[in-house]
Parts: C-alpha cells; structure tokens; sequence
C-alpha cells in the first residue's frame, strides 16, 4: 500500500511538474493575451498542489485544508465543569450566573430581577458534565424545575447561558442559532416611572425622548396615584394593610387577586386616571406610542370602564388589567376594548400562553424572556403567536445580560414590536458589560443586533459588577461545591 501511495504521489509530482512548466511557457509567450497571461499568474499561486498535499499525513493534511477556518473551540468535547453566580444591586436583586466549562469559555446568564438565585443553583447537579451545546437536551432535563413567573428564573438563567456558550464555541451570534435575524436593531420602550408633579413628570419624558432618543414609552396608570383623592376608589378600607401592589403579607392588597379585592374606581376616579394619560399624551403628541401599566387590583368590570375612558388616547397596549390565568377575563376585556391588551410576563413555557392565543384572549403576548423559558422557547412563543396573528412585545427588567438575550432572541423573530428597557435612569447599568463586538448596547432608542460577536456578545465588567452587588449578598462568584451533588430522582413518570 506504502508502495503504491508513492508510486501515484511521484506520478502527481512528475505531472505537476510538466504543467508549471507549460503554463510558465505560456505566460512567457508574446502571443498570449493579457487577460489569459493575467489568470495564469494568478493559479500559480493557488496554493499546495494536489500532489503536494498526498504527501502529507492525514493530520496535515486536514490542518493545511482547514487552516482558514475560524474556531472557537472543540464544541463536541465542551463539559460542564461549573456554575456560580453574583448577585448585582439591579431591581434590588438580579443575581448573573456563569456556567464554566472544561476549554475556557463560559456562558452568562441570569435569573429573573426578585428571584432567588438557588432557583439556579439547585439546577447545577443535573448540568455538570453535560455539553452545554445540547441546549435542548439539558432544557428539557431542567425545564420541570420551573415554574411560573419567578420560579422560572433558575430555567431561564441557564437556558441562556447554555446559548451563550453554544455561540462563543461556534463563534456565530445567538441570533444566527435561532434562525438567522429578521432585523439590525431592536427597538426599544422605555419605562417611565410616576413621578411627584407634572414638572418631574415632563423632565422624565423629555430625557427619553429627546437626549436619548426613545420612540416609545411606557408609563403608568395606577390608582395608587388618586387613593388620596377624596372620592376615587370605593372600598379603601383594604389598602389599611398596605397600598402597595408588590409588598405585603399574603391576605395584604398586595396579595388578593384582582376579582377578589372589592375595590371600585368612581367617575370622579375614572376622570382623574385620564387627566394623568391626558397630561402625557400632551407632552409626547401621538407620534411616539404610550403603553400603560400598573392599574391596580380591582375587578374586570372596573376594567373595562378604565379601558374604555382611555380608548380616546390611542394607546400602544393595556397591560396584565387581570392575572394571565384568568383568559376568560381577559378576553372579555379585549373584546369590551378598542385599545389593544396584553399580558404574558409571568408566564411560563408556551404551553400556557396557548389559551390566550389561540382564544385572541388579548392582542398582543408579551413574555419576559427570563421567565417564559429563555430564548428558543421565547421564540416558539412569539411564532406560535404570529401564527394566529398576533404579535410580540417583550418585557425586561434585568442587567445587560437577559437585556442582550432578549435582544437576540427579537432579532430572530419577525412579529416582534418592541422590548422594554427598565433601567433608563441608572447611569451605570450598560457598564456592567461590555460589547465583545464594539459598538453600543443602546443608540437613539434601538438596540443594535451584535451581528459578529459570539453569543450574546457580551462580557463581564467585573470592576463594575464589584461596585454594585445586592448588600446582602457580597460574594464574587464563589464556589458553590455544596450544589454539585444531584439528591433526588428526578423522573416524573413511572
């Protein structure tokens, strides 16, 4: 065999010999024409030959012929060697996780702003050795450890650093994994917080707007604004355990489900709750859209009376009036409404989105990426949705690492309408990255698509996630040995 290897690979020398020559002939010949003399000149610096390459080894020669191609590393041998997590001072409590792996590269993800980081931690067991490019594979090992709204948050986390890692090991962007992109640059709402008089209010709005270029807002519309108002709301007695909609004990206001409450809005409340959307729209006119959120937990007939007092305003959407479990309800008030509804933030897996799609319980699904499952499922989400004509906005209130994941996965997907931004007003949250690729995170109101970087495109500005870590929880990514040991049996059938 030796024999005749070198037997064909002296024939191949002796012919490539004989054509150098007889192409140098006829380069040097008068006679030939430039264009022709011009290719010839050019083939003769193609490279090895043919018989030059059968006189490597195979290793070579695989080495010679691939010598251009980018790589990353060796996808196919990745590990997972660990996963650890900082818990950042973002919504007072946003915890980023990275997974590491046996070659160097690792993924960021995050688990969902109020969310406990164990909801990660405990998912570590079930990873640990896997290839993080099966990201599949290992969401639906992990996917039955989620759970709705928060509870979701460890699921997601990983799920998008498993993407991350899967791009930085292909060296193509998140976007490229999902499908390819449909768009450059994501745009941008950003959420505009009450303010305390309508002078604060108009510099709140003009600093979007016209110093950082936003063409979309959010703003809201909630009774807690009028509760002090003689007159607004029947049924105050309830808010003496609290006012707020997030905090308080479990049979507070903040814990009693919009139908269960026996709040009411009067006209007179009614009449103040659209001086407030009057008072923005004036501000903004109608060329820039106004989402609403917030209103308060009060019952779906109130609901639509809010609804219909604001329909003049043409807003962009009204957002979660009732919980998302409750479609029906929903779907009554879509139907009440000429302004188009929303809901989805809390949702988990597009399972559960299906009722409100299928029912068009509301006219716009609206999924928190770091709840609804991660990337790819976020993606199913917003197909499953364009299918029956529906679109997609989506929500965030993160650090820049599900804020670029989201970002990805809009890119990707066509009945995409806009993505919140939630941090507008802290000057040092796009510092907590950096942009592998250049450029910048936001510009004039979009998100520009990274369209060369690896994976989310993103790294960590440690210096700055060190400045702003949650107090309670000061630790740099710290080991978490304690996590690597998996204590129960995890098949749900038998």
């Amino acid at each position: 065999m030796k024999n005749t290897l070198k037997h064909l690979i002296q024939k191949n020398k002796e012919r490539e010999r004989a054509y150098t020559a007889q192409r140098q002939a006829e380069i040097d010949n008068p006679f030939t024409k430039d264009n022709r003399r011009d290719f010839l000149k050019k083939t003769a610096l193609g490279g090895l030959s043919l018989s030059a390459l059968m006189g490597l080894s195979i290793e070579d020669t695989m080495a010679e012929t691939t010598k251009n191609v980018r790589r990353a590393s060796a996808p196919s041998d990745l590990k997972i060697t660990d996963l650890r997590y900082a818990l950042t001072n973002v919504m007072n409590g946003t915890a980023i996780i990275r997974i590491d792996t046996n070659q160097g590269i690792y993924g960021l993800g995050e688990v969902r702003d109020g969310a406990d980081p164990k909801y990660a931690l405990m998912l570590k067991s079930r990873i640990l050795g896997e290839n993080p490019c099966n990201v599949e594979k290992l969401f639906k090992i992990i996917k039955q450890f989620g759970g709705q709204s928060r509870q979701a948050g460890g699921v997601c986390a990983v799920e998008m650093a498993l993407w991350d890692l899967c791009g930085k090991a292909y060296n193509v962007p998140a976007w490229q994994l999902l499908g390819g992109r449909y768009r450059d640059s994501v745009r941008l709402y950003a959420d505009t917080p009450e303010a305390d008089s309508p002078e604060e209010q108009l510099k709140l709005i003009k600093y979007r707007t016209e110093e950082q270029g936003y063409t979309w807002l959010k703003m809201d519309v909630s009774i807690g604004e009028i509760m002090d108002i003689p007159g607004c709301i029947v049924n105050p007695e309830i808010f003496k355990m609290g006012k707020s909609q997030w905090q308080g004990g479990y049979m507070s206001y903040a814990n009693t489900a919009h139908p269960f409450t026996g709040v009411q809005i009067t006209e007179k409340g009614l009449d103040e709750l659209a001086k407030i959307v009057d008072h923005v729209r004036g501000m903004v006119g109608y060329d820039i859209p106004i989402s609403t959120d917030h209103y308060g937990h009060f019952d779906l007939n109130n609901c639509i009376r809010l609804g219909q007092a604001l329909d003049k305003y043409r807003l962009a959407w009204l957002e979660d009036m009732v919980p998302w479990q409750m479609w029906q309800q929903h779907k009554t008030i879509t139907d009440a409404l000429n302004t188009p509804t929303t809901t989805g933030e809390d949702i988990y897996l597009l399972e559960y989105f299906k009722d409100l799609i299928d029912n068009h319980a509301v006219d716009i699904v609206h999924p928190d990426l770091a709840s609804s499952g991660g990337l790819l499922e976020t993606k199913k989400i917003a197909d499953y949705a364009e299918e029956k004509g529906i679109g997609m906005a989506m929500h965030q209130a993160g650090t820049p690492v599900s804020f670029m994941a989201n970002v990805h996965c809009a890119a990707a997907t066509q009945n995409f309408l806009a993505l919140e931004h939630h941090s507008v007003d802290i000057p040092w949250w796009e510092d907590l990255v950096t942009m592998t690729g250049g450029g910048k995170m936001i510009d004039k109101g979009y998100a520009p698509v990274p369209l060369d970087a690896p994976g989310l495109g993103i790294e960590l500005n440690e210096e700055v996630i060190k400045a702003h870590l949650h107090p309670s929880d000061s630790s740099y990514f710290a080991p978490t040995d304690m996590w690597n040991e998996k204590r129960s049996h995890d098949r749900t059938y038998s």
